[in-house]
């Protein structure tokens, strides 16, 4: 990891990402806390599952997000080590295009999902908010995570890079696991 001063980009991406998804998994685990307090005093909450999912749904796209701002998401190397040296430079504009092309389309359709609940006066069944407040994480992942990527190959393109892991390609092909850079 390169010793840079941290950019302003990363740290709204931090802040934005990292804790919007810490804050909804404290959420989650206040919530499920009340439902089961409420079933043992034989009270339970109608609108607790509800809102565990929805706090569920919330967490997984913005954690998503956070995970390329750290380049710790899913890669598949095993084809790139596979090749020549000049076709694994290619890791990095692979890895980049490929990802905002997701993000872009993830991005691009949750608007349509957002823009069809508004219409609709879509609301959630035991809690009273419209569901584009759920709907609305897919389009703001889908900026933050292409604002991570950004500022991961910033801060850390060599992790991106697909150092030389330090194996034969063979044994890489074959192997179940490989681990690079710390990760």
């Amino acid at each position: 990891m390169n010793d840079t001063k941290p950019s302003v980009l990363g740290t709204i991406v931090k802040v934005v990402a990292d804790v919007a998804a810490g804050a909804a998994c404290a959420g989650i685990l206040l919530v499920v806390l009340l439902q089961v307090i409420g079933r043992l005093i034989g009270s339970p909450l109608p609108w607790t599952e509800e809102a565990t999912r929805f706090l569920f749904i919330w967490m997984v796209f913005l954690g998503l997000a956070a995970g390329f701002r750290t380049v710790e998401s899913a890669r598949v190397v095993v084809f790139l080590v596979l090749f020549h040296r000049f076709f694994r430079r290619l890791a990095v504009p692979i890895y980049v295009g490929s990802s905002v092309f997701f993000f872009g389309m993830m991005g691009w359709t949750g608007l349509t999902l957002v823009r069809q609940q508004i219409m609709m006066n879509e609301t959630a069944a035991t809690l009273p908010i419209p569901m584009w407040t759920i709907g609305v994480v897919l389009p703001v992942s889908a900026v933050i995570a292409v604002l991570a990527i950004i500022e991961s190959l910033r801060s850390r393109r060599e992790v991106i890079a697909l150092p030389e892991l330090g194996l034969p390609a063979d044994e890489i092909a074959h192997a179940d696991i490989s681990i690079s850079a710390g990760h």
